[in-house]
């Protein structure tokens, strides 16, 4: 498989992730997530949708890079591609625990796991391909916002 393929097959997982997440969210985004008290940061629902697709894109883009490598450095790649399976779990059970069970409790504590799986994640894949390290930063930055959101949301609804 050529470089192309796996970054596509790669992207296609991760926007997969995301539609799935999504269908858990739509039902609670309209009749229960409205009810909750939210701080003055929680951007507009709108945003969500383009924001988790950007970051689903450079998740696939950095794992079919690292993906790439696999000839080469064989142990290293598969280690790095175990953490951003784990981490892509962890991102699907997030949205599972906030909206499906309406739990944002449990959703917090999940979120700080899912955070150190990325983290680690970015610095797996930043040994083995630079760009894909980067390509890590906007979700690190976007789920340390998300966290903080959960935990905020949590608080004012306890």
């Amino acid at each position: 498989m050529n470089k192309i393929i796996k970054i596509l097959a790669a992207v296609v997982i991760c926007l997969a992730v995301g539609y799935f997440s999504g269908i858990v969210t739509r039902s609670a985004i309209l009749d229960w997530y409205p009810t909750l008290e939210k701080p003055s940061f929680n951007p507009p629902n709108w945003i969500f949708a383009p924001v988790w697709t950007a970051l689903y894109i450079m998740m696939g883009v950095a794992a079919g890079l690292v993906w790439n490598r696999i000839k080469y450095e064989t142990e290293v790649v598969k280690k790095a591609l175990v953490f951003f399976i784990i981490q892509l779990a962890l991102n699907a059970l997030w949205s599972y625990l906030f909206f499906g069970l309406r739990n944002p409790m449990l959703a917090g504590i999940e979120i700080i796991v899912l955070w150190l799986m990325i983290y680690e994640t970015y610095l797996q894949f930043s040994k083995i391909n630079k760009i894909a390290g980067y390509l890590f930063i906007p979700y690190l930055a976007w789920v340390s916002f998300a966290a903080v959101l959960n935990a905020s949301i949590w608080w004012l609804n306890r």
